[in-house]
């Protein structure tokens, strides 16, 4: 079993990983970088300027931003100055209201803001703002690393806090290393007093996809299954897990004004290792037992994949968060480690390679594609099925087939994401 000091290393790695988050990460952590600044300004700021990396742009572009009825990243400036409160985190837009978002269109209007590429940013999630009021003072803060790690802050250019931006950083020194054994055997052992604090992931998440399938949000693709699939997709626990997953990332991209539970810096990721558990869970009348342990082998299997892809990359999140999915639908069907290695081995050889072209409505669709793959690769490995080492990037060792999922997303498609970048920003 791991032991108590392990456990504790691991309960803090997930309660800092599996965070509330108000609308998508990437414009959501823009406006904290903007609220932050502002706060050190003293001043609503008459100019703000923004320098982001290439995958912040790219997922900060097209998503809504709750309680706007808007979309992209002017909005979310504009607001994180206006009402952002840094101490709020990831909700840092929580005090949004109507007249907010009319003076915010206002502030956007007058050419306050600026937004630009930073080419040679040092991490691939990297935030850079300067903040200027009437009076000619300015104020600094930079983001870097992670969706809430400030690494500067000025004023007038006196720095009052700074650290290096270290590369992508996808795991810090104090984490423990995690392998697929000890997060299952974590998931699985620890006494459930320590771990039932996952239930808060089920509670938002659910309240979100519910907030979708009564509402109209993104492309309805939740709705649409639950509403008009039945036809297709028949009254199938597959077909409730699509739902549920695809309802609660409609509300998100959408832009719902709700909370939901992130994973990793990521609401998508989050709600995809999240609903098509509690959903499968339920069919399957389990236990609340087997639901809090399912929920952590899932989230806590998404953050070991996170540690060495990075925050943010050219790999789509839900390749990684439906792999977590899938080895907690093994659980919950009553396989152990060797069926859940073989899940996660069926995972990798269908997945690889789905890009991330930023954060938006149809991000429904992927997450759908990921849920239905993790069904597949749960029943294979349950009926002793698993892909070989003869085929693909699969490696007999599940720790090493994992990364070589993630050694391509990290370096692999590096070109692939420029490229990403250019077609969206070049339409």
């Amino acid at each position: 079993m791991v032991n108590k000091s392990e456990r504790e290393k691991i309960i803090a790695l997930i309660n800092r990983e599996v965070v509330p988050a108000i609308g998508c990460t990437e414009p959501v952590a823009v406006a904290l970088c903007v609220a932050k600044a502002t706060e050190i300004l003293g001043a609503v700021p008459a100019k703000i300027e923004v320098a982001l990396s290439g995958n912040m742009l790219k997922n900060a572009m097209g998503v809504g931003i709750p309680g706007t009825g808007m979309i992209g990243l002017p909005i979310a400036m504009a607001l994180g100055a206006l009402v952002g409160k840094s101490s709020y985190g990831l909700e840092v837009l929580r005090d949004v209201n109507d007249e907010a978002v009319k003076r915010g269109c206002k502030f956007i209007d007058e050419g306050r803001i600026s937004i630009s590429h930073a080419a040679d940013a040092p991490s691939n999630l990297h935030i850079d703002v300067v903040v200027r009021a009437e009076n000619g003072d300015s104020a600094r803060a930079v983001i870097s690393c992670e969706h809430t790690h400030f690494i500067l802050l000025q004023r007038n250019g006196e720095t009052s806090f700074e650290e290096s931006a270290a590369g992508t950083a996808a795991e810090t020194a104090e984490d423990i290393a995690l392998d697929l054994a000890t997060v299952y055997e974590f998931a699985t052992e620890t006494p459930l007093d320590e771990i039932s604090f996952i239930l808060e992931a089920k509670k938002l998440n659910m309240a979100a996809a519910q907030t979708a399938l009564t509402g109209d949000y993104g492309h309805s693709l939740g709705a649409t299954i639950k509403k008009s699939g039945l036809k297709y997709y028949g009254d199938t626990p597959v077909a409730h897990m699509i739902s549920y997953t695809s309802a609660a990332c409609d509300a998100r991209m959408g832009g719902a004004p709700v909370a939901v539970m992130s994973n990793s810096g990521s609401g998508n990721q989050g709600i995809t290792a999240t609903m098509p558990v509690v959903s499968f869970a339920a069919d399957m009348e389990a236990s609340e037992e087997q639901t809090i342990r399912a929920l952590v082998l899932s989230h806590l299997t998404s953050i070991y994949i996170k540690q060495s892809l990075g925050r943010l990359s050219a790999l789509c999140g839900c390749v990684v968060a439906s792999t977590g999915a899938s080895a907690a639908i093994v659980y919950l069907m009553g396989g152990g480690f060797a069926e859940v290695c073989a899940a996660v081995k069926n995972m990798v050889a269908n997945l690889t390679g789905m890009i991330c072209d930023g954060a938006k409505p149809s991000c429904a669709l992927k997450i759908s594609s990921g849920v239905s793959t993790a069904m597949m690769s749960a029943m294979l490995a349950m009926n002793g099925k698993c892909v070989t080492s003869t085929e693909g990037i699969i490696s007999d060792d599940v720790d090493a087939t994992i990364h070589n999922l993630t050694s391509i997303g990290r370096e692999a498609m590096t070109e692939t994401d420029r490229l990403v970048l250019q077609i969206m920003t070049s339409k």
